[in-house]
């Protein structure tokens, strides 16, 4: 095998991992949204504490996904 062709290969896999490393914050955010939106319709008297809840979750998802975009440039 050439070694350009490996090269090339290794940067295919890279963009498939960060593009699957995207998908867990992805389905972590959907979730966590959807049960917040559900949570406020039953309850809407506590739509403040669940909103700022909400925000402090997405922000530890999306560190996730920033993770996973870090490791894709550390990790030839």
């Amino acid at each position: 095998m050439d070694v350009t062709t490996l090269a090339e290969v290794s940067g295919n896999i890279g963009t498939i991992g960060y593009g699957l490393a995207a998908v867990g914050p992805g389905i972590g955010l959907g979730i966590l949204i959807g049960k917040t939106i559900e949570g406020m319709a039953r309850q809407p008297e506590v739509s403040g504490q669940l909103r700022t809840t909400m925000f402090i979750g997405v922000a530890f998802v999306e560190v996730l996904a920033l993770l996973g975009l870090v490791a894709g440039f550390i990790v030839p």
